[in-house]
């Protein structure tokens, strides 16, 4: 069925702007629920595009969270901005109570990030953007699919950023990704910067980028948005099962929250002797993978920031623990038990050894 959509796309010969993306950014409108929705070449572009438009600049500061992806970080520095980190709770998202005291003169925004899609908590971070007349730029990239009390990821605030890379759940064929919004002057901008600038074709009205999403990955989303739901919840359900089958209190499951939907692009965990584990699970013909091992205010590129060893605590504990598991929607059930039990059998060994 796939390629039956790609094949038609192709034969039309046109792949800029057409149709296709039309309507996949329709299709998003409508199963997210916000006014707006624009196609861009990645989830890294949507994040600078989304602080662009809404008038971060030079000088300006960010609050985010020192665990994500370097982009969460990246796209606010490539504005001159400042990246302001507030350390997370024990689900691995910004902890909303600590964020006042990062507040300064300079602060514009707060960029939460929907970690592995498990939504933050927005109803803390937006009575704190109300008191100090902040921003809310969602980092979304991880959440299409997520929602807190039936409201989708990336509504909460001004403006939001999603990914479709291939490691998403929502995913096309290379890069790609989206931003939502309720602001039409926001949409209008980021419209026109997205393909360089031009109102027509020999009509540059500001200077642009090309960040434009190709229609063979507009078709290709449509065809798996249609499918998103099911993989969630087949997701959910593998998840379900490893909650049952894993008996060690070694493995620590990240539950989710009453009025919550977890997409789970991830299935993270907190493991005692993590790389330990990770090395009894290869052997066992098992991938597990860590995201990610380094806190963002430890890696050499963020240096200049001048955070040092100790200001995130938390941030830092944890990222000695994740793990991601095998949890995507082809797993069998089968599947899903041996590696549950390997884990069981890794601690029950390693138990036994101490005794």
């Amino acid at each position: 069925e796939l390629m039956k959509s790609i094949k038609r796309v192709l034969e039309k010969g046109n792949l800029v702007l057409t149709k296709e993306v039309e309507s996949f950014e329709k299709k998003i409108c409508k199963y997210v629920g916000a006014k707006y929705c624009l196609g861009l070449n990645s989830g890294t572009d949507a994040l600078m595009m989304s602080l662009w438009a809404t008038g971060i600049s030079k000088g300006d500061e960010v609050i985010t969270s020192p665990i994500s992806f370097i982009a969460s970080a990246s796209s606010i520095i490539h504005l001159g901005a400042k990246p302001v980190f507030v350390d997370v709770k024990e689900d691995l998202n910004i902890d909303p109570d600590l964020i006042e005291k990062a507040i300064t003169k300079k602060t514009k925004a707060i960029m939460p990030v929907h970690w592995t899609g498990r939504i933050c908590d927005m109803v803390k971070i937006k009575k704190i953007a109300k008191k100090y007349k902040l921003l809310i730029i969602e980092d979304a990239a991880q959440a299409m699919g997520s929602y807190y009390n039936k409201k989708h990821a990336g509504t909460f605030g001004n403006i939001s950023a999603f990914s479709t890379h291939p490691l998403k759940n929502l995913n096309a064929l290379g890069d790609g990704g989206f931003i939502i919004t309720d602001n039409k002057k926001y949409y209008e901008k980021i419209k026109l910067y997205r393909n360089h600038g031009l109102k027509s074709r020999d009509n540059v009205e500001i200077v642009g980028v090309n960040s434009r999403l190709d229609s063979l990955h507009a078709e290709v989303l449509s065809y798996r948005l249609k499918r998103l739901k099911n993989i969630i919840s087949r997701r959910n359900n593998n998840i379900n099962l490893y909650n049952k089958t894993i008996s060690c209190n070694q493995v620590k499951i990240i539950r989710s929250k009453k009025k919550f939907v977890d997409a789970h692009v991830m299935f993270i965990t907190l493991c005692q002797r993590r790389d330990e584990l990770q090395k009894f699970l290869l052997k066992n013909n098992i991938q597990s993978l860590v995201y990610y091992k380094t806190p963002l205010h430890f890696h050499k590129a963020l240096k200049f920031l001048g955070y040092k060893k100790g200001d995130f605590p938390v941030a830092e504990k944890l990222v000695k623990k994740v793990l991601a598991f095998p949890h995507h929607q082809h797993l069998t059930k089968n599947e899903i038990i041996k590696v549950a039990n390997t884990i069981n059998n890794f601690y029950k060994k390693k138990y036994e050894n101490s005794l």
